[in-house]
Formats: structure tokens, sequence, C-alpha cells
């Protein structure tokens, strides 16, 4: 798996990622960081594993696919397979979707359907939790397509939520969550075991013999 992160905050979900790639347990190749702004952390965090940035501005140009345009420029130049979004706050053009259909995937802070869709990140998506008195949150990774927070699950856990908790509080577990299910979900993609039927997904012990991923919905 040759994978590009994309993220623009401090990017703990790509120390994440690194850090499980260095341990042995992600058989995966950073091979670029991909930001919206040049002052994400997660760029600092690429350059310490040596892993090359680049940041491209979707308001540079005049429309989405052009903006893709230039991602997939990027994705080609260093022979992308899969793209781990992990924070990225822009939404991926439909042509970048088309290209990796079944190969990129986004990490969410909820149980994806809830509490997902435009405007649902961050401390958004805590403060909603808590506004809703729901008991349970977690962690979603799910495949990407061309709705925000739409596209199949491939992982979940749950994360209790407690009545004295604030957004923060509730983040942190969360986060802890992400921090483990997010290598583990690239793990299975790496090592082709990831079948899917429709939205259903499920996984093999062995590689793959089911429908590919780009054949389904």
């Amino acid at each position: 798996m040759r994978l590009a992160v994309f993220a623009s905050g401090s990017g703990t979900n790509v120390q994440a990622i690194l850090d499980a790639i260095d341990a042995g347990t992600l058989p995966a190749e950073v091979v670029c960081c991909v930001s919206n702004t040049s002052d994400a952390g997660a760029l600092k965090r690429a350059e310490a594993h040596d892993v090359p940035t680049e940041v491209i501005v979707p308001t540079s140009f005049d429309a989405p696919a052009s903006f893709g345009h230039a991602l997939l420029e990027c994705l080609d130049a260093h022979d992308t397979t899969f793209i781990a979004l992990a924070g990225y706050m822009q939404k991926i053009p439909p042509n970048v979707v088309d290209a990796y259909r079944g190969a990129m995937t986004n990490i969410h802070p909820a149980l994806l359907p809830a509490f997902g869709g435009q405007g649902m990140y961050g401390m958004n998506v805590h403060q909603a939790v808590l506004d809703y008195g729901v008991h349970w949150s977690g962690a979603t990774v799910h495949l990407v397509d061309e709705e925000y927070d739409h596209g199949p699950v491939v992982l979940q856990e749950p994360v209790p939520v407690y009545a004295d908790d604030t957004p923060e509080t509730l983040a942190d577990r969360v986060r802890d969550v992400e921090h483990r299910i997010y290598p583990e979900a690239l793990r299975l993609f790496a090592q082709d075991r990831v079948c899917r039927d429709g939205r259903t997904i499920w996984f093999e012990d062995a590689p793959r013999s089911c429908t590919a991923l780009t054949d389904s919905e």
C-alpha cells in the first residue's frame, strides 16, 4: 500500500498511522502528506518521518474539477494506491472520488450515520452528541463517496458518554479509539482482506476472492 494521508489540523491520526508503520503492524508506506493549509501540524509530523508534503489550496482553483485535477497530479506523482483522510477539512472533488473509489477512507468522531454530514467535524460533533443526550458515541472508519460521511462503514467502536462530559473530555476518549481503529482498518485493506457487497463490508481471513470494491455501489 502506497498511502497518501490528507490532513488539515494537528495530525494525530497521521501520527497514529506513521507509528503503526514504524511498529510493523501496518504494511504500508506513506508516500505523501497533503494539506489544504500550510500551517497544519500534520505536515510537520510527516516531515519528521521524511514523508514528502504537499499544500494544495482549493481556493487557488476556479472549480472543484480543477482542484481535483491538481490533487490527482500530486497523487500520480507519488504512485499513490490508497488515500487516508485524517482530519481533512475539504470535500474531496468527484474526479478524485472516482479515481480512488474503494481505495479512500475517512475517520469520523461519532458512530455514523448519527452525527454526520456537512458541518459535523471536530468539537461540533462532540457538542451535538452531548446536546442530544445519547449514552454512546464512538469512532467510524468509512469509505469515501460523493456525500459527507456517507460511504459504507469499515470499522466502528463505541465510546461511553458520561453525564459530566464536556466536548473536550469526550473528544479525548474518542480520539484514543480513532488512533487504534484507523491503522487497523488500513491494515485490513493493505492485506487485501476487505470484501464488500453494496453497503455491507466484511473481512476475509485470507486475501479476498470476492467482488472488488469498485464493482459495487
